[in-house]
C-alpha cells in the first residue's frame, strides 16, 4: 500500500505542469551557457588565468567539459532550489486547495505513511532534475568541448585536477549537490503541511533561503557562530570535493549538518500532518 501510494503521489507531479517548469528551465539555462561559451569561452577562460600566465604554461584545453560541467553545477544549484520548491511546496497544500485532502486521508494508510509517499516522490523529482542536469553538464558537455583535466580557482590559488581523477570527484560532487536540494524539498514539504495554498510554501522556502544566504555572508561576530549551523553554508559544499587535499571532515561535517537539518524538518512535517484537521 505504501508503495502503491508513492508511486500515485510521483505520477501526480508528473501530471502537473508546473513540475516541467523545471526541467526546462534547466535545459533553457544550459543550453544559453553552452553557447555562450562555445562563442566567447576562450576570451573568458584568458581573463581568469592572464595573472598566472607568467608563472605558469598552460597545455591542452583548458576549455573542455569538465569545466564546463563544474561551470554549470556552480550557476545552477542557486537556482534549481526555486525549481524544485515549485513542486514539493505544493505537495501538501495543494490537495487543501483543490479539497482533495479529506479524500486522501480517509484512505486505510496512516497518516505518517501519506507523508513519507509523497515526501519519496518529492525527492524522486529532486533526482530527475539534478540527474537531467547532470546529463546536460557532463554528457552533453562533453560532446561539444572535449575532455581535459580540470582547472579550479579557489581563495587558495588555482588547482589542476587531472582528468583520470575527474569521474569520482563529479559523482560525490553531485551526490552531496542531491542531498543539499533535498534539504530544499523537505523543507518546503514542512511548510507545505502548515498552509492551504500552494504560494505560501514557496515564497517562504525562497525567503528562508534568501535570509539564510545574507546572514551567511555577513561579517559580523555575533552571526559567525550562527554560520557554520544554517543549511545554506552547507549547500555548496559539493565544491570540497575539487580541492586538494580532500578537506574529508569539512565534507562530513557539511553531511552531517544537513541531515540533521532534514530530519528535524521532517519530524515536524510529520507531528504537524498528523494532526491536520480535516473537519474544517
Amino acid at each position: 500500500m505504501f508503495w502503491k501510494s508513492t508511486y500515485n503521489e510521483f505520477v501526480k507531479i508528473s501530471a502537473k505542469p508546473r513540475s516541467y517548469i523545471g526541467i526546462g528551465a534547466i535545459t533553457l539555462i544550459i543550453v544559453i551557457i553552452l553557447f555562450a561559451m562555445k562563442a566567447d569561452g576562450l576570451s573568458i577562460i584568458s581573463f581568469v588565468t592572464a595573472p598566472f600566465e607568467q608563472s605558469l604554461a598552460f597545455e591542452g584545453a583548458i576549455l573542455n567539459g569538465n569545466l564546463i560541467a563544474f561551470i554549470i553545477l556552480q550557476m545552477l544549484i542557486i537556482h534549481v532550489p526555486l525549481l524544485i520548491a515549485l513542486v514539493t511546496g505544493d505537495l501538501v497544500s495543494g490537495e487543501g486547495a483543490m479539497g482533495t485532502i479529506r479524500l486522501l486521508l480517509t484512505k486505510p494508510i496512516s497518516r505518517t505513511s501519506i507523508l513519507f509517499s509523497k515526501y519519496l516522490a518529492g525527492c524522486a523529482y529532486t533526482l530527475v532534475i539534478l540527474l537531467w542536469m547532470a546529463f546536460l553538464a557532463l554528457i552533453v558537455g562533453k560532446w561539444i568541448f572535449g575532455v581535459g583535466d580540470l582547472m579550479v580557482l579557489n581563495s587558495d590559488g588555482l588547482i589542476i585536477i587531472q582528468q583520470q581523477d575527474l569521474a569520482w570527484r563529479f559523482v560525490c560532487g553531485f551526490a552531496v549537490a542531491y542531498l543539499s536540494m533535498v534539504m530544499i524539498s523537505t523543507l518546503s514539504l514542512t511548510l507545505s503541511c502548515f498552509s492551504e495554498n500552494s504560494i505560501g510554501p514557496i515564497v517562504t522556502t525562497m525567503a528562508i533561503i534568501i535570509l539564510f544566504t545574507i546572514i551567511g555572508t555577513l561579517d559580523i561576530p555575533s552571526l559567525n557562530r550562527v554560520q557554520p549551523f544554517l543549511f545554506t553554508t552547507h549547500m555548496v559544499s559539493w565544491r570540497n570535493f575539487f580541492e586538494d587535499p580532500l578537506p574529508i571532515k569539512k565534507i562530513i561535517e557539511s553531511v552531517a549538518i544537513l541531515l540533521v537539518h532534514i530530519v528535524g524538518l521532517l519530524s515536524v512535517a510529520v507531528y504537524k500532518f498528523n494532526r491536520k484537521d480535516i473537519l474544517s
